[in-house]
């Protein structure tokens, strides 16, 4: 790798630390020049995604800081299935930050520098290398997800907020005791040093080793949102502020991602009398978590609540998939996970604008009037504050409304479709000659519920609709702004993309499942020495 390519490792994690921290000093009446800077921070990263994106389908990027080989320095990885959540993440937070330019930006201070600083530990922690900086990261994106969550005030708002702090306080907590039980077994942190030594351990050590990662499991399952740790995701996905909540759908994609790396490259096939540790656990706990969702999806009576539920369905439906294991099925949810994630942004944006006609008064911010140091008032209880009518407005809100319904319930021609479809072929495949042998109970029972879970989605997205744009009594039409609306369009338009591009992504996620499954590329090349030649500020291979 080429010293200009192998630096573009840690911009994701540089630029948005260097332009949150300038936020910082930027006075709150200076919110133009905020949005400017964070917009085009999030452009940025958008095409360093994509730069990494194409650099990962060639060779395994590592980025060493200080020139320090492993396992004795920090390093910054990037391989497909990172690169893959680079770009998720990137998508989902430009239109998050359009979206929030109407109002949601001047809802309460330093709103841009906390998302930033939630993009700098989400980058991190898909990038990172060792555990040590995973934990770092995990409490960068916590502390920004934290002032996040209470954004835009309001009882329900600061009560689930801080129900959420408390809860992810425990699972820091958790994080902590884990690999703190890993470095005292193993004496290493770097996650491919582990992937050697676990293999050698003695009996003693090794049962010491899976006490601190089912520790260490336990608080990133918290993370994902597995049932019965899912208890705190409804109400703080459904209170939270419409963008904030849409970038919050990739969150609970962190645990799965780190679930999915840290499983295979430490209790892969290779890793001796631990081997696959946990990993029925993680089954049940996958289709507990679509149950649980299914039930939430039709008792839901506000769009906030389904949605979330809706949440949950895709963690459950993606942690399941993994733990059954294969490189087809895991190539097919990680289209699963991108094409939901995707969908589940646009719908929680698309929720405050379709709600928005329900009555006269916008419920949006619970503070009606708001001076942030000395900074003009602004009515957002006034539907005038929202901005024109769109033409066709209704029409428009409820073709996006019918885009998600197809994207959540998976059914055709969207990239829903297509995911949940390839996701219970190779299901099928692991019986088909040449598989795996005959396809397992469990495995049938996973069929079943994701078919029920589309069935159940389609059924509660159906009767949100009905009630949302078939009732017309005490209804106006909502003002919506073209700002509002296209970062939704974009969204759906992405997934449009996905199904479009079907072939050349399903390729290239069974490609980055091979490659999880297959870790010695990984391990091969974070431990590799460095070139004599490579400069001492960093490193790749």
């Amino acid at each position: 790798m080429t010293s200009a390519i192998q630096h573009l490792l840690i911009v994701p994690i540089l630029l948005p630390l260097a332009a949150g921290a300038v936020l910082l000093f930027i006075d709150e009446r200076g919110r133009g020049l905020k949005a400017a800077i964070n917009v085009g921070s999030t452009v940025a990263l958008v095409v360093v995604a994509f730069a990494l994106l194409t650099l990962a389908g060639n060779r395994t990027g590592v980025y060493r800081l200080g020139g320090w080989p492993a396992p004795f320095g920090i390093v910054l990885v990037v391989d497909r299935l990172a690169a893959v959540m680079l770009v998720l993440t990137s998508l989902l937070a430009l239109a998050s930050v359009v979206f929030s330019l109407a109002r949601w930006h001047r809802a309460g201070r330093h709103f841009h520098s906390m998302f930033l600083f939630l993009l700098m530990g989400l980058n991190g922690a898909f990038l990172t290398g060792d555990l040590f900086n995973l934990f770092v990261f995990f409490e960068v994106l916590l502390a920004a997800s934290y002032g996040l969550a209470l954004h835009g005030s309001g009882v329900t708002r600061v009560k689930a907020g801080l129900h959420y702090i408390a809860v992810n306080l425990a699972g820091s907590l958790l994080f902590l005791i884990g690999v703190s039980l890993i470095y005292g077994v193993t004496g290493t942190l770097n996650m491919a040093d582990l992937a050697t030594r676990i293999p050698q351990l003695s009996t003693d050590n090794r049962m010491l080793l899976e006490t601190g990662t089912a520790i260490l499991g336990i608080a990133l399952l918290l993370k994902a949102g597995i049932w019965p740790l899912s208890f705190w995701l409804p109400t703080t996905y459904s209170a939270a502020a419409s963008p904030v909540a849409a970038l919050f759908s990739i969150m609970t994609k962190v645990g799965i991602y780190l679930v999915l790396r840290l499983w295979l490259l430490l209790f892969g096939a290779g890793s001796g009398a631990s081997a696959h540790f946990g990993g029925n656990w993680l089954l049940l706990g996958g289709m507990a978590t679509i149950a649980f969702g299914v039930i939430g999806v039709l008792s839901s009576r506000r769009l906030g609540w389904l949605a979330a539920y809706c949440v949950l369905v895709s963690t459950g439906t993606v942690l399941a998939a993994i733990a059954i294991g294969g490189i087809g099925v895991t190539g097919s949810a990680l289209f699963y996970l991108v094409s939901s994630t995707l969908a589940l942004g646009a719908f929680f944006m698309l929720i405050e604008l379709v709600e928005r006609g329900r009555t006269r008064q916008v419920d949006a911010i619970a503070v009606a009037r708001e001076t942030i140091d000395g900074a003009e008032e602004h009515d957002m209880s006034e539907p005038e504050e929202i901005g024109i009518t769109i033409p066709a407005t209704m029409a428009v809100l409820g073709m996006a409304f019918l885009g998600c319904a197809l994207l959540l319930a998976g059914l055709p021609p969207l990239s829903g479709f297509i995911a949940k479809f390839s996701l219970l072929a190779a299901l099928l495949d692991l019986g088909a000659p040449g598989g795996a042998g005959p396809v397992a109970t469990s495995s049938w029972a996973f069929l079943a519920l994701v078919i029920v879970s589309g069935l159940a989605t389609l059924i509660a997205m159906t009767r949100a609709g009905i009630r949302v744009f078939w009732r017309s009594s005490g209804r106006v039409v909502p003002r919506v702004r073209v700002i509002e609306m296209a970062p939704v369009a974009a969204l759906l338009c992405a997934c449009v993309v996905l199904t479009i591009e079907a072939g050349p992504v399903m390729s290239y996620m069974r490609a980055a499942s091979r490659s999880v499954y297959q870790p010695q590329n990984y391990v091969r090349s974070v431990l590799a020495a460095p070139a004599e030649h490579e400069p001492a500020n960093g490193s790749g291979s």
